[in-house]
Formats: C-alpha cells, sequence, structure tokens
C-alpha cells in the first residue's frame, strides 16, 4: 500500500509543473494585486506637479448669453444716430485671458509637488521591494514544507516495513505482543506527522498561489541558501544610501521644509493680468457693439486674521515631526542590519550542526538496522533510532528555512533584496 502511495506520489510530482523561485517572483511583478494598486497609486500621483504648475500657466475662458428684455431702450444722441441700450432680443459673448505675473506662493507649491511625486515613487518602490519579500519568503517556507513531506514520508515506509517484520516475528513468536503494538503505534504516528506536513504544504502553498495570482497546480524546488555579502563589507551605510524607506524619510523632511516655505511666501504681494473682449448686439454708450479691457493688478494681504502665523507654527511642527522621523528611521535600520546579521550568523551555526546531527542519526539508524537484523539490538532501539533520525530529518529542513529566511532579512535590511 505504501508503495503504491508512494508511486502515485512520484506521478503527481512528476505531471506537476515545477515553480522555481525566479519564476515566481516575475509572477509576483506583473500579477500581485498590491503592487497594481501601488503602480496605480504613482500613476495619479505623477499629476501632482501639473496641478502646482496649472496655477501659474495662463487660463483661457469664453462665455455667451441671450437676453430677452421686457422693454427696449434707446438713446437718440443730439446730432448722431439713435443707439439701442437695450434690445428686446439682447445677444452677448466673452473671452477672457488670466495670468499671474508674480505668485510668491506657488514657488514652493511647485517644490513641494516634485518632492511628492518621488516620495510616491520611493513608496511605490518600497512596496515592490516589500512584496517580493514576501514572495520569497512564501516560497522557501513552502519548499520547505515539501521536503518534510519527503521525510515523514520516509519515516512512514521505514515504520510500515517495520510493523510488518514485526507481525512476522510476533507470527514465529520471536517477540512480544507489546513489540508489535509499538510498531503499529510508530506507523499511526507516522501518518499523522505525514498528513501534518501535507497540510500545512498545501496552505503554504496556496498562500503563494494567491502572491502571484496563479492556481495552486504547481510543485517547488527548493533553492539554496542565499548569498550574503561578507562580514567586512559596510551593510550599515550601504542600507542608509540604498533603503527606498530611508530615502521616503528624508524627501518627507524637504517636503516638511518646502511647505513652511510656502507659508513665508504668503506674506509677499501678488501681481496678475487679465484681459477681457466683450461682443454684444447692444451698443451701448459708446456705440460700439465690441469693447476690449487690460487689467493689470496686484495684490498684498496685510492682515489675515493670524491665520498665516497659525500656519507657520504647524509647518514648522511638522518640520520637527519630519526631523524625528528620519532620525528614527535610520536609527532603525542601523538596529535591523546590526539584528540581521546576528541572526544570519546563529542560522549558519545552527544549520551547520543540525547537518552534522543529521549525519550521525542516518549513521546510527544504519548501524542499528543492521543489528536488528542480526538479533543484535532490540526493535525499541530500532524505533528509537528511527524516530531521532526524523527529528534530525526535520530539524535540519527547518534550520535550512531559518538559514535561508535569515539571509533574505540581512538583504532586506542591507537595501539589497530586489534592489534591481
Amino acid at each position: 500500500m505504501i508503495s503504491l502511495i508512494a508511486a502515485l506520489t512520484l506521478t503527481v510530482s512528476a505531471a506537476t509543473p515545477v515553480l522555481t523561485l525566479d519564476e515566481a517572483l516575475q509572477a509576483a511583478r506583473q500579477e500581485n494585486l498590491d503592487l497594481k494598486v501601488a503602480r496605480a497609486r504613482l500613476e495619479q500621483s505623477a499629476l501632482l506637479s501639473r496641478r502646482a504648475w496649472a496655477g501659474y500657466l495662463p487660463t483661457v475662458s469664453v462665455g455667451g448669453s441671450y437676453t430677452r428684455n421686457s422693454n427696449e431702450a434707446v438713446v437718440a444722441l443730439p446730432g448722431g444716430p439713435e443707439i439701442v441700450i437695450q434690445p428686446f432680443n439682447q445677444f452677448s459673448a466673452q473671452a477672457e485671458v488670466r495670468q499671474a505675473i508674480i505668485a510668491p506662493s506657488l514657488w514652493p507649491a511647485i517644490r513641494s509637488a516634485g518632492i511628492a511625486e518621488d516620495v510616491a515613487e520611493l513608496n511605490t518602490e518600497n512596496a515592490r521591494r516589500e512584496i517580493l519579500f514576501a514572495v520569497a519568503q512564501s516560497y522557501y517556507g513552502a519548499a520547505s514544507y515539501q521536503e518534510a513531506i519527503r521525510a515523514a514520508q520516509f519515516l512512514l515506509e521505514v515504520n510500515t516495513a517495520r510493523e510488518a517484520d514485526t507481525q512476522k516475528r510476533f507470527d514465529a513468536g520471536t517477540v512480544t505482543r507489546v513489540a508489535l503494538l509499538r510498531a503499529q503505534l510508530d506507523r499511526a504516528r507516522a501518518e499523522q506527522d505525514l498528513l501534518r506536513a501535507r497540510n500545512a504544504y498545501a496552505s503554504a502553498r496556496l498562500a503563494l498561489a494567491t502572491l502571484i495570482q496563479r492556481d495552486a497546480d504547481f510543485t517547488l524546488e527548493l533553492p539554496p541558501v542565499p548569498q550574503v555579502p561578507a562580514a567586512n563589507e559596510d551593510l550599515t551605510k550601504q542600507a542608509l544610501e540604498q533603503r527606498p524607506d530611508v530615502a521616503v524619510a528624508r524627501r518627507n523632511l524637504d517636503l516638511a521644509v518646502s511647505r513652511r516655505q510656502g507659508v513665508w511666501f504668503s506674506y509677499a504681494p501678488s501681481v496678475g493680468f487679465s484681459g477681457v473682449y466683450r461682443l454684444s448686439n447692444a451698443a451701448g454708450f459708446t456705440g460700439r457693439n465690441d469693447v476690449w479691457a487690460l487689467t493689470l493688478s496686484a495684490q498684498w494681504m496685510l492682515w489675515d486674521g493670524g491665520l498665516r502665523e497659525i500656519n507657520l507654527r504647524e509647518e514648522s511642527a511638522r518640520v520637527a515631526e519630519a526631523s524625528a522621523l528620519r532620525k528614527q528611521s535610520e536609527a532603525r535600520v542601523t538596529e535591523e542590519v546590526a539584528r540581521a546579521r546576528l541572526e544570519y550568523e546563529n542560522a549558519q551555526a545552527n544549520l551547520s550542526k543540525a547537518q552534522e546531527a543529521l549525519g550521525l542519526a542516518r549513521e546510527t539508524q544504519r548501524l542499528t538496522e543492521i543489528s536488528f537484523k542480526a538479533g543484535v539490538a532490540t526493535y525499541l532501539e530500532v524505533a528509537d533510532a528511527n524516530a531521532a533520525l526524523t527529528n534530525a530529518e526535520v530539524g535540519a529542513i527547518s534550520e535550512r528555512l531559518q538559514a535561508s529566511l535569515s539571509a533574505l532579512r540581512l538583504l532586506r535590511a542591507a537595501g539589497v533584496f530586489m534592489a534591481e
């Protein structure tokens, strides 16, 4: 029965396509919904500069109207023709052009819009890296569960064969019923462990499939532990230079300073120009159906009830907040890099010990099996050796996963994970 199950497992694995880590990351770049949302928001933010410049560009408007008057008004000038001041049916059209000549409050606004676009772009880049980091974490986790299934299958096959052998020995009267019950119990536990491993793998694979927006009809291959920079490299400096979240904190400070400058510039006067052309079938007192006017205007708000002073204090507080957040971000990154380096070194040491323990467990299980067949070792010694081997297999897989995840976290903390 176990051989049949193993054969079916191999057949399904051969028929199911293998999804590599690079393919999963590429699929996330193209199909991940969170990344699509971030890109859509970036496209919206790309219009901030145009919106800010719109206040400094000329505006042109045209309009027309029709009025039905109850009375007609006509003026007859001495020695001149009669002029219709108000006809029964009055038509008029107007064209107007406005242009800001000196608008100090708009200058910082334009600069702030450009900074805001930079912040949006950096946030999108940070979101992209975090999403790909989540995909890589999920891939390594699911691949490790897949390896755990193989270890559980091996233990089940060993315990099933041991149960069959013990049953034959019990029938021959060479072992006690306690030994047979122990063999059956070990086989039942192995079946339960295999079921747990398969369920955990199915859940992890479903989570990965959701991140990359595809059906969970794939198997995985366990990638090697990611390579990390050498210990003598200054990863903290690299992280402060390359991490987009640090750049966001710095640009947010620039944005706060620019907005405070905008309040200062609001104290300055503004100068504008406007031109109007009107056309009507009512000539008016000038005797002409069309008139135009050019206007140069200046405005200087001397007192607005203290609103600008309030805005200045508010923006100054935001500058102080942004400055503190920038320092906090840099301190957090420094701590993350140092902690990630320690975790990676610890995980590498644990992995080395787990691999050594696995080698010893395999050799112990092999020698115990030989001794048991020779009648030297007891069944309990064989069961203990098999259990130790399984624990060593699972421990090695777990430590390999932790080493891979710690390497990913170190690359992320240093700002080099998926930087391209």
